[in-house]
């Protein structure tokens, strides 16, 4: 009793002094997920200033790794999931399906922050799910010290390779150092006639166009191979690149743009650009997709949606804070005004300026096929079968193709 009188006393002085407190019980922790390097750079930025969203504070968790985030946010429930996910643009798709994120509504003003395909890559069925928080791409880079003049077409590097393999002992022409033989590599198919889709004219996918099989399959063993082995320009795996490349041996690399600063460090120059195609006038286009601060619907049970949209759009979607934080993460920001920040070093500024040359967007509902069959086993599949099997370019090819074909049909609900 003497309890409950103690808070009358002290509500009725609160009330009568005119000054409105939030409960001590109501919610005011923002709580966002992330991975294991964005997780802690986050939290750093967010700690030069503390107010993004007055009266709320944030806490951010970092997983162990992007998998273990991705599984952790699969799983995640109303009681135990966050109010923001910092991650790829293609979960978007599946999460939003699963109702774990939320829609999110942006004034002009702030849509024009971004590029349109930037919201592309982490909308679904029309809705937009997050902001869009940093370029993710890779792009190409040539060494100096063995490549004096940036190549214009595949072939001359080509060229370069088998004129210099013996003299000066190169394991490899192009290789693969970020992101793996499909994400990283979809720049070299595309150099080559195999880009994963194509876009109508009004910014859509063409769900009825793929890529030239015998085009393909024609380059491939023109550039590739030596009768049905390959040539040893380009391999098809990408363990040992970058070592190789860091090490002088290969002359031409993909690189991530979140290891850029690993090559500068040993003296690399960044004069990133995109993989020349067959042709110069069209080079091959990397995936330029983004990583998106997703809203998800748990923020609402959580009576927290409002704080988590205000968090999205003050950090996440401001020159400011994506100036802070990206001066910690040195990825390329993708919000126009943070890009364009004279604080933000030259290699993030070259794979934008990259991205910005010769991309298309990520859309995971036509990658993420079923599986065994979607974009992410298949191409690698067919690098492992043309260039270690010796089996015929343009069968495999045709194969490929089938696969694409199937994979869009199966996406043209979703997009």
């Amino acid at each position: 009793m003497f309890r409950f009188k103690t808070l009358a006393v002290a509500l009725a002085a609160v009330l009568g002094a005119g000054i409105f407190t939030v409960p001590s019980s109501a919610t005011t922790e923002i709580v966002v997920w992330a991975d294991e390097t964005r997780g802690p750079n986050i939290r750093e930025a967010l700690k030069a200033k503390t107010n993004w969203v007055q009266g709320y504070t944030v806490t951010v968790r970092a997983f162990a790794n992007f998998d273990a985030l991705k599984d952790a946010i699969d799983k995640a429930t109303a009681t135990t999931g966050p109010d923001i996910v910092v991650g790829a643009n293609d979960w978007v798709p599946t999460l939003a399906k699963n109702g774990k994120l939320a829609p999110l509504t942006l004034t002009a003003a702030q849509r024009a922050r971004f590029s349109p395909s930037q919201f592309y890559d982490l909308s679904y069925k029309r809705k937009l799910y997050g902001i869009p928080v940093d370029v993710n791409n890779v792009a190409m880079i040539y060494n100096t010290r063995l490549v004096t003049t940036a190549p214009k077409t595949f072939g001359e590097m080509v060229d370069y390779y088998k004129a210099n393999k013996t003299s000066k002992s190169l394991k490899a022409g192009l290789c693969v150092a970020g992101g793996g033989m499909s994400w990283g590599a979809h720049s070299v198919a595309s150099a080559l006639g195999a880009d994963a889709y194509f876009f109508n004219s009004n910014g859509t996918i063409n769900t009825g166009r793929v890529f030239n099989p015998t085009t393909f399959g024609n380059n491939v063993k023109t550039y590739l191979l030596d009768g049905n082995k390959s040539n040893g320009f380009f391999p098809a795996t990408d363990a040992g690149c970058k070592d190789n490349f860091l090490a002088g041996t290969v002359p031409f690399a993909v690189i991530g743009n979140w290891e850029w600063t690993d090559y500068t460090a040993k003296g690399f120059t960044m004069n990133l650009m995109p993989v020349p195609g067959v042709n110069a006038t069209s080079p091959g286009k990397a995936f330029g997709s983004v990583s998106g601060a997703m809203l998800t619907s748990f923020a609402k049970t959580r009576g927290l949606e409002a704080a988590a949209k205000s968090l999205l759009v003050n950090f996440f979607g401001s020159t400011e804070g994506q100036v802070a934080y990206q001066k910690i993460e040195k990825r390329p920001p993708a919000e126009k005004g943070a890009a364009n920040d004279a604080s933000v070093a030259a290699g993030q500024k070259g794979f934008g300026a990259a991205a910005a040359a010769a991309s298309v967007p990520q859309v995971g509902a036509v990658l993420n096929g079923p599986s065994g069959k979607s974009y992410w086993d298949s191409l690698p599949a067919y690098w492992t079968a043309v260039l270690v099997d010796g089996k015929d370019a343009t069968v495999e090819a045709r194969k490929l193709a089938a696969i694409y074909r199937a994979n869009l049909a199966l996406a043209k609900g979703d997009l």
